[in-house]
């Protein structure tokens, strides 16, 4: 089985936009991966809490089977756990989950 873990950390829109969550919408749809997760951590959970087109970007990546998860740690940081919960994201001490996919056999890429 294909696995491919995105770490998402970057906080720059463009980044985000063009690349982390166009490929995000794609990867399931077309086939490319057999599962995949995008694991929200640092700066970029504070960009998708504050910005409505990521957050329809989100909802529409997460419609396709693609799994999704927010460091609790840094979403407490921020103060958007919440707002960012209501997006139906998972919030989980993502350090295990990264820790897991390098060890077994997941692909990772991060931004």
């Amino acid at each position: 089985m294909n696995k491919l873990l995105i770490v998402w950390s970057t906080a720059e829109i463009e980044v985000a936009k063009k690349m982390v969550l166009l490929y995000s919408s794609v990867i399931l749809p077309r086939g490319y991966w057999d599962q995949a997760h995008l694991m929200i951590w640092g700066p970029s959970a504070k960009l998708l809490s504050e910005n409505e087109a990521l957050q329809d970007m989100v909802s529409k990546i997460k419609q396709t089977g693609v799994k999704l998860s927010c460091c609790v740690v840094c979403s407490d940081e921020y103060g958007v756990s919440e707002k960012l919960a209501s997006l139906d994201i998972d919030m989980i001490h993502t350090g295990e989950v990264l820790t897991n996919a390098l060890q077994e056999d997941w692909k990772v890429i991060t931004f």
